[in-house]
């Protein structure tokens, strides 16, 4: 018996062939896990300037192509995609800005709600002059406190 293990320990029945398969277990859990790590930064990716939108209950636009957003934060500086624009440099960027059949990109306005009223109001007149007339207000969509809270004199 001892010598029926012996030889079989030799020959090549006993040595194991390579595995001509691929083993796509670690590949389909290295894929979730970046699946994972996309779906979580993802989000966090798409607003570079940090700013705290209004509340407002209006429906949502598709998406256009062409968009360029102009963000104003909370201390009044502006920036044209993530990128800061220079105290009194708004007309020169808006000019700089890529047209096409000489429209320009469609503008989303992302503006901080402890922003001056006036501050938006001149960035829009700026945008107006430069001929790009097509500006979408960015919110956020949730539900707003009543317009006439707190004022008596439309009563």
């Amino acid at each position: 018996m001892a010598m029926g293990l012996a030889s079989s320990r030799g020959t090549r029945r006993g040595r194991r062939r390579p595995m001509s398969e691929i083993n796509v277990t670690p590949l389909v859990d290295v894929m979730l896990v970046l699946l994972i790590i996309f779906m979580v930064t993802a989000p966090l990716l798409t607003a570079g300037v940090p700013i705290d939108l209004p509340d407002s209950r209006a429906a949502q636009l598709p998406d256009e192509q062409q968009q360029v957003t102009i963000s104003i934060d909370r201390a009044g500086y502006v920036y044209i995609d993530d990128v800061e624009v220079p105290v009194g440099g708004l007309p020169q960027a808006l000019e700089s800005l890529p047209r096409s059949g000489g429209e320009g990109p469609d503008i989303t306005l992302r503006a901080d709600k402890a922003l001056d009223y006036g501050r938006v109001m001149a960035v829009m007149g700026e945008l107006n002059r430069a001929g790009l007339n097509r500006i979408s207000l960015i919110t956020n969509s949730a539900a707003p406190a009543p317009l006439n809270a707190g004022s008596s004199e439309e009563e």
